[in-house]
């Protein structure tokens, strides 16, 4: 019996629509430290729950949120954290390591 054909980007963004999987994903993304793969990351977490969606949602414009995830964005402080609120996400800063 064939296993049913999932197309990857279908699968990622059914994965992404979950915050959990999606916080998941960006903070994977975060630690490679390079700003191109997590603005990568963080357009994937978009079109998973559209951009059209997610422009009404926040105060940003359509080409504004095209700009901020290109592979040459450069998002503002209150812009990121304007995308991440409408994506049930937040950006937190940790210790890198346990304090004893």
């Amino acid at each position: 019996m064939k296993k049913p054909f999932v197309n990857y980007e279908q699968g990622l963004d059914e994965s992404l629509a979950d915050p959990a999987e999606a916080a998941a994903y960006l903070n994977a993304a975060l630690e490679d430290g390079a700003q191109d793969v997590f603005l990568m990351a963080l357009r994937d977490v978009a079109n998973a729950r559209g951009l059209m969606q997610l422009a009404r949602e926040t105060s940003l414009n359509r080409e504004n949120m095209y700009r901020i995830l290109s592979e040459r964005g450069n998002p503002q402080l209150s812009s990121l954290a304007s995308l991440l609120d409408a994506l049930g996400l937040k950006l937190a800063v940790e210790p890198k390591r346990a304090v004893a």
